[in-house]
């Protein structure tokens, strides 16, 4: 069998991008349980409640991620919502931790996806936005997507 290469996204957390502010990225490993990467591999898995902690023993944990049972799998399923370990350097996490206790910082989890066959989560330092914020950053979008629509309209009538 050919080895596998390339990326491919199984899933994004759209609404981490729009509640925080993206300071820093990373990419870690996942350590998963043989049918969860089957159930990955039909594309099924919801970020959205997710969120990462790190524990007193200096590891990185992704918690209420969703990856539903895998449709044929026996006993040996794994629960959908149970705690994942992930993979970085211990520098990493470090840094990370430090970071963490700084005031408003949280480490959010924005997509998982398959990187040359191999399971990866990008995570991220963030910051909350405020309320105003998020208003103002939904104002620039809708002011930038009408910018183009008058570019196309103008063009066409060109």
């Amino acid at each position: 069998m050919a080895k596998e290469t390339g990326t491919s996204v199984i899933a994004n957390n759209r609404r981490a991008r729009h509640d925080y502010e993206i300071e820093d990225q990373l990419e870690a490993g996942l350590v998963l349980s043989g049918t969860e990467v089957k159930s990955l591999r039909e594309g099924r898995a919801s970020l959205v409640e997710a969120f990462v902690s790190i524990d007193k023993y200096g590891e990185m944990w992704l918690e209420n991620a969703n990856i539903p049972e895998y449709l044929n799998g026996t006993w040996t399923n794994h629960a959908p919502k149970r705690k994942r370990k992930l993979l970085l350097h211990k520098q990493q996490i470090g840094k990370l931790s430090r970071q963490t206790e700084a005031k408003g910082y949280t480490i959010v989890p924005l997509s998982l996806y398959f990187k040359d066959g191999r399971v990866k989560v990008s995570i991220a330092l963030a910051r909350g936005k405020r309320e105003y914020d998020k208003r103002q950053s939904l104002r620039e979008a809708q002011d930038k997507r009408d910018a183009q629509r008058a570019m196309r309209l103008k063009n066409l009538r060109g």
